[in-house]
């Protein structure tokens, strides 16, 4: 079975029974915690990296229709796979190999923009729980020596990840600077390598500033947790952001 390549091509449809169960196996690995499925009329027996066991509570009623859906991990196109779930009387789904579309040919791919990220896509993928994301300001810094300095910074904690953004400005005396790595440390352990994202090219110009976000997955802890963050980038030049605070949840403190 093909999963629909776009929003508006129809679902491909499995016939489900309330006294079978139905497996599911995926041609690419699924993020099993972005599952959407009525909860009082479908029942998920098992999930795991390729594979999802469903049986409906009951057998679904004449017209009912119930859609389950699931992100694929590596987000690629088509990122989610859905379906429609209904009762035949006389035809059972108990096994359903499912295939992603061939991509279709299409000239200058690599500059096709990326799809928009949903807001529900955060919660589906469960990059944010009940709790919420905290935010911390960062003090500004200036290091003469190096001729950066950052400003407007902002830690941001969720479910399992920390994210700090920043505006990096490079002197006006100094070559053009591009950040190109950065690194996590606290007071003990070894540093984290963070993924870094900049804004547009990523080259600062002399007297210019742009934007970079560095991502690190977060251990669980229920204090908040202090890093000094550095970004390095062409000829050896480097930023040091001191006492980087991710915030432990107040949604979580309050219970």
């Amino acid at each position: 079975m093909t999963v629909a390549s776009a929003p508006a091509e129809p679902l491909p449809v499995v016939h489900v029974a309330g006294d079978t169960a139905t497996l599911f196996l995926f041609s690419s690995p699924i993020q099993k915690k972005s599952l959407t499925f009525d909860e009082s009329r479908i029942r998920v027996l098992d999930a795991g990296e390729r594979s999802v066991i469903v049986q409906p509570v009951a057998d679904l009623g004449v017209g009912e229709r119930q859609e389950l859906g699931v992100f694929f991990a590596d987000g690629g196109t088509p990122a989610r796979a859905a379906f429609v779930l209904v009762t035949d009387p006389g035809d059972v789904d108990s096994r359903v190999s499912v295939q992603r579309p061939e991509p279709r040919a299409v000239p200058c791919q690599a500059d096709a923009p990326p799809p928009v990220p949903k807001p529900e896509d955060f919660v589906l993928l469960d990059y944010v729980d009940e709790d919420g994301v905290a935010t911390s300001r960062v003090r500004d810094t200036w290091d003469t020596g190096q001729g950066l300095s950052s400003n407007r910074a902002v830690s941001y904690r969720g479910k399992g990840w920390g994210l700090v953004a920043m505006k990096i400005k490079n002197a006006p005396d100094q070559p053009a600077w591009t950040p190109r790595e950065a690194t996590f440390t606290r007071r003990v352990g070894l540093p984290l390598r963070a993924r870094l994202v900049t804004a547009g090219k990523g080259v600062i110009p002399p007297g210019d500033e742009g934007r970079a976000l560095a991502v690190i997955e977060l251990p669980e802890s229920k204090e908040d947790l202090v890093f000094t963050v550095e970004v390095r980038g062409d000829g050896g030049r480097r930023l040091t952001l001191p006492d980087v605070r991710f915030l432990k949840s107040a949604a979580r403190e309050a219970r």
